[in-house]
């Protein structure tokens, strides 16, 4: 029987699936504990907004996508999103907020991060909840950086040692690894879920039980081979 089924977690901050599949992402950690490790990539779906929703959403750019996220909030009455969601406070980009949160993430790695945990999240966990609350509840515009330094003060991250990660290129190395992941493993889209090596793989809305039964069903194996039928 495995001792620890590892997960990476392919997401795009700005993307309204992801922020659905949180409630999913926890109660994981709840009922498999330390028998599952959670890793988080972050792929460019939102790079450029002008571009992939204004120009290219063809129901009405920005007011018509936004009607679209509106509509999608009505079967997950478990978040919240603003009635003005993609109309104000747009981000130019999801890359500013993937690359801080890959400074954050390499501090959580080395252990410098304060240990607080919140539920079952760890302090990165955290921010990215709060992060995406904030841009899909709060409307707050998360390229920004001043909205970026508010949720890390909020969390008693130490901003000079992001800072640091940032300037030093690490965190642009890590947000490199992640892009050419995403195009290597062919990922489709947000949130992706990968397991066993890439021999599992589930993408978009998918329900909570089928999520479980794969994480049970490689705990449960004896021997990690391929399965033959």
């Amino acid at each position: 029987m495995h001792n620890k089924i590892v997960i990476e977690y392919y997401t795009d901050m700005l993307c309204v699936w992801a922020y659905f599949a949180q409630i999913k992402l926890d109660e994981l950690k709840r009922e498999f504990g330390d028998r599952i490790e959670l890793n988080h990539h972050f792929i460019t779906l939102f790079g450029n907004n002008e571009v992939r929703i204004a120009r290219g959403y063809e129901d009405g750019g920005y007011a018509g996508y936004s009607k679209h996220v509106l509509g999608l909030v009505e079967h997950f009455p478990h978040v919240e999103i603003h009635p003005e969601i993609w109309i104000r406070n747009i981000p130019a980009s999801s890359l500013p907020v993937h690359l801080t949160l890959k400074a954050v993430q390499l501090l959580e790695e080395k252990g410098e991060l304060p240990q607080q945990i919140y539920g079952v999240r760890t302090v990165f966990e955290e921010l990215v909840w709060q992060l995406r609350l904030g841009f899909f509840s709060k409307l707050q515009n998360i390229a920004d950086e001043r909205v970026l330094q508010e949720h890390l003060l909020a969390l008693d991250i130490p901003l000079e040692k992001v800072e640091a990660e940032i300037s030093n290129g690490n965190a642009y190395a890590a947000l490199s690894l992640d892009i050419d992941e995403h195009r290597s493993r062919m990922i489709e889209g947000s949130p992706t879920w990968i397991m066993n090596d890439g021999r599992q793989r589930l993408y978009g809305n998918i329900g909570y039980r089928a999520i479980a039964a794969n994480i049970q069903e490689l705990l449960e194996r004896k021997i990690d081979l391929p399965d033959w039928c």
